[in-house]
């Protein structure tokens, strides 16, 4: 999903990757995040976020061509010490999430679904805004994840 997240970057002109990238690579292949969205298939919230997302990447509807993700959540990246180069710090918060995720159930690398959480952990980040916008309620969405209480959520 990371590689598919770059090159989706790449591919839109950000000079970061982030959350939305993130988001996106996720809803095109990962059935699991389906099936928290929406059930079995692919089903109207899931069509949505695409549609939101692909406007995206032609240039219109969610206009942060250029910008850098800064949700306020976390600190910037020049302003961490070991910041994510390439990454927005709500992308490189929402991986480290992930992987505390991993962790945690003793898996040695995470999930799309770990990655999943750690974008909705962050309330004010551009992968939210899109789910908010598609009409998920990501309060519910965030405590079914288990991300109420961690990471930039609070």
């Amino acid at each position: 999903m990371v590689v598919t997240a770059r090159r989706r970057a790449a591919r839109d002109g950000d000079r970061q990757i982030d959350t939305a990238h993130l988001l996106h690579s996720l809803l095109e292949s990962d059935r699991e995040v389906w099936e928290l969205l929406d059930g079995d298939e692919p089903g109207p919230q899931v069509g949505k976020l695409l549609g939101y997302l692909v406007q995206r990447s032609i240039g219109y509807g969610l206009r942060w061509q250029g910008s850098v993700e800064d949700s306020g959540a976390v600190p910037a990246v020049s302003d961490q010490p070991g910041g994510v180069p390439g990454w927005s710090p709500s992308a490189a918060a929402a991986l480290e999430l992930a992987r505390e995720r991993a962790r945690e159930r003793g898996a040695e690398y995470a999930e799309g679904v770990d990655l999943f959480a750690g974008v909705v952990a962050d309330e004010e980040c551009r992968g939210v805004e899109v789910l908010r916008r598609a009409g998920v309620d990501t309060d519910k969405l965030a405590a079914r994840l288990g991300t109420t209480g961690r990471g930039p959520r609070g």
